[in-house]
């Protein structure tokens, strides 16, 4: 009897030491080099880099922090078009008079105007910013200094970020992720996601920036969050199959709302602001509202400071 327990016991001890050797290095989140970058993906998503010569800055080994998992098996959020929206991150307290199916409000606004709307069936996005710095936020000083670039003209005490390094910005946009979905939200809205086309004090490319995206659209799904974009209508063909929606600005006054409609086209919302220092409400309702009923835009006029009111078609 006692030798039996002894050959148990051993037999217990190798198949531990056997486990232990053959375990992997790392329980991060592996980036790849291009050469690898996206191997296991369907081969009608095309890779984030451009060419050979563009090489990421995060080398072939770096692990990025675990997601936070839930444990959740809820589905993603895919809103169809033709949703009303409101758009207001004017306060921590945003007026909830709005009449709509889908409101986009900041990140940090308080759990009982979640709430409220939560209680009315609303669905609710999360606004962050992931191409800048902002000094207000209280994760302002987790951010590293590299990451951090010139003044986002226009707009004081914001400043580009460096998009290139993803394992130094993982671990605070991994955190917002999480705090949106801990508050009820149902998706992200993922703002100053064009970065390559300003004077960031960064080398950016555009295949730095469809590299970021996906990176973001993987983090927000495997929190069971759907994530939008914002503008950038050159990576809509690229990002389509990524994205559950698209939140333009100022496409109609500017001429590309045309660029969105793949969206469309393949069951997904375009929720479409423009401003009143380009229309008068007259000229938004004569000239906007028939055009963006005609591609079933969900389209809304708003002072560009995002107060509570707005104009809907």
């Amino acid at each position: 009897m006692r030798l039996g327990f002894l050959k148990l016991l051993s037999i217990v001890v190798l198949m531990m030491t056997t486990y232990t050797c053959n375990a992997p290095k790392s329980s991060g989140v592996k980036l790849t080099t291009p050469a690898t970058a996206f191997a296991t993906k369907s081969s009608a998503i095309p890779s984030v880099f451009a060419s050979p010569q563009e090489r990421p800055l995060v080398e072939a080994e770096t692990y990025l922090p675990l997601v936070t998992q839930s444990g959740s098996t809820a589905p993603i959020w895919h809103p169809q078009p033709g949703l009303s929206w409101q758009w207001d991150l004017s306060d921590q307290r945003p007026s909830t008079a709005v009449s709509a199916q889908v409101y986009d409000v900041d990140l940090y606004v308080d759990q009982a105007v979640i709430n409220e709307l939560k209680q009315r069936d609303v669905k609710l996005i999360c606004y962050i910013s992931v191409g800048s710095w902002e000094e207000w936020r209280p994760d302002a000083d987790q951010f590293p200094p590299e990451v951090i670039g010139k003044d986002y003209q226009g707009w004081p005490g914001e400043k580009w970020l460096d998009i290139r390094q993803i394992d130094k910005l993982a671990p605070i946009l991994q955190a917002r992720m999480d705090l949106c979905a801990a508050k009820g939200f149902d998706a992200i809205e993922p703002d100053n996601m064009e970065v390559s086309s300003n004077d960031s004090g960064f080398p950016i490319t555009v295949a730095d920036e469809k590299r970021y995206a996906i990176w973001l659209a993987e983090q927000a799904h495997q929190r069971r969050l759907a994530i939008g974009m914002k503008n950038a209508a050159y990576l809509v063909e690229d990002l389509l199959p990524h994205f559950e929606f698209i939140l333009t600005e100022d496409c109609f006054v500017q001429g590309w709302c045309a660029q969105a409609r793949p969206f469309i086209e393949y069951d997904k919302a375009v929720f479409a602001a423009e401003y009143t220092d380009e229309w008068t409400e007259a000229q938004f309702r004569a000239q906007v509202c028939p055009q963006a009923a005609a591609w079933n835009f969900s389209v809304i006029l708003k002072n560009r400071s995002l107060d509570a009111w707005q104009l809907a078609c």
